[in-house]
């Protein structure tokens, strides 16, 4: 298995400020930006099979309505995840997760999959979520970066395939974090960018693991992040943050 070098930039949902979100239409947009590695959202639908998509309800970027976790794959198969997006977007669909990690394989690209379980389902999520990525996942690739808020979900992410690295998503500042994040071995921590105080920082970047930051679409704030020692940074417009650094240096 290759070593896991994170790149300064990942698309977030894929490349999400010109496509719908964690959609096919989502990765090929990050592809075709030159973006290495993208983010994407697992959970599982009622009937247990795994889907990328960040909600719990339905209702904000599909045709549907009510929760995924009611709703079995038939159903959730039919609506539409690009025309609330925009015209050209009409038709896309949820996509499993085994048809993301082939079109992340295809593309070559590297990924971040964030466990994203519905309450009750931290375990399971990550179980199923794992065992078919690990099926699909080329050997001799870099491995992907499993993330979580989910304590739970990142132990059995753990339980199921210790190899892969794992991020510890953090939303609010906590004191117990670096316990946690011992305890999960983790290999990045994942924080709000936008939550940032220096104190904070400091803590994270003495742990000595790579900190990510989410979600960070100006490039003036992606360039002050760099500049405190932020390791990497998630992107609806990764092509904007990319062309700040590339002006800038």
């Amino acid at each position: 298995m290759s070593k896991l070098i994170i790149p300064k930039i990942i698309g977030h949902r894929g490349a999400c400020a010109y496509a719908p979100e964690n959609t096919l239409a989502s990765i090929h947009a990050a592809a075709d930006l030159g973006v290495e590695w993208v983010e994407m959202d697992v959970k599982l639908t009622r009937d247990h099979i795994p889907i990328i998509f960040h909600d719990e309800e339905l209702d904000r970027c599909t045709s549907g309505s009510g929760r995924v976790a009611d709703t079995d794959f038939r159903d959730i198969r039919e609506l539409d995840a690009g025309a609330w997006f925009g015209e050209s977007f009409m038709g896309e669909k949820i996509p499993t997760l085994e048809e993301a990690l082939n079109a992340v394989i295809d593309r070559g690209l590297g990924l971040n999959l964030e466990i994203k379980p519905c309450p009750g389902r931290e375990v399971e999520t990550a179980e199923i979520a794992l065992d078919f990525a690990t099926r699909i996942w080329p050997d001799d690739a870099p491995p992907p970066l499993v993330s979580s808020f989910s304590h739970v979900s990142l132990e059995s992410a753990m339980d199921v395939m210790e190899e892969w690295p794992r991020g510890l998503l953090i939303d609010e500042y906590f004191e117990q974090w670096r316990e946690i994040a011992r305890h999960l071995d983790a290999h990045t921590v994942n924080i709000d960018g936008l939550k940032l105080v220096p104190e904070q920082l400091e803590d994270y970047l003495a742990f000595g693991k790579p900190v990510l930051a989410y979600t960070i679409n100006d490039p003036a704030k992606a360039l002050e992040l760099f500049g405190l020692g932020i390791a990497g940074v998630f992107s609806d417009c990764p092509d904007v943050i990319r062309e700040e650094i590339e002006t800038t240096h």
